[in-house]
């Protein structure tokens, strides 16, 4: 599954976040924001510990929280969501959960990979 790297398409910078989820398991944000650039997105530290990470179709935030958790948050093409949780499975993510929601804050769609 190639990534189109470059910066996130236009029709998608201008909606609030859109995607938001929590992986299980992953204090060091570093690693996975590496094997992310490995595959082709662009990675940027966006905070002492957070990253950015993205692509044409997807850009969100990784941030380690209490304990052994990543937070998720950004924008993702819908037609893309699924290629997203597949992305983060790529990453090493084992355990996670993730929600696609509209501009109404609605929820659409769910995926849930358990350990």
């Amino acid at each position: 599954m190639p990534d189109e790297s470059g910066d996130l398409a236009p029709e998608w910078t201008d909606i609030s976040n859109n995607v938001c989820g929590i992986l299980h398991g992953h204090r060091d944000v570093a690693p996975m924001a590496e094997r992310f650039e490995r595959l082709g997105w662009r990675s940027r530290p966006s905070s002492w510990y957070g990253y950015e990470v993205g692509t044409t179709w997807c850009e969100v935030e990784l941030e380690p929280v209490d304990g052994q958790d990543v937070l998720l948050n950004g924008v993702v093409a819908p037609s893309r969501f699924d290629d997203l949780a597949a992305q983060l499975t790529r990453c090493g993510a084992t355990t996670y959960a993730l929600e696609l929601y509209d501009e109404d804050d609605n929820l659409l769609r769910e995926s849930r990979r358990e350990g």
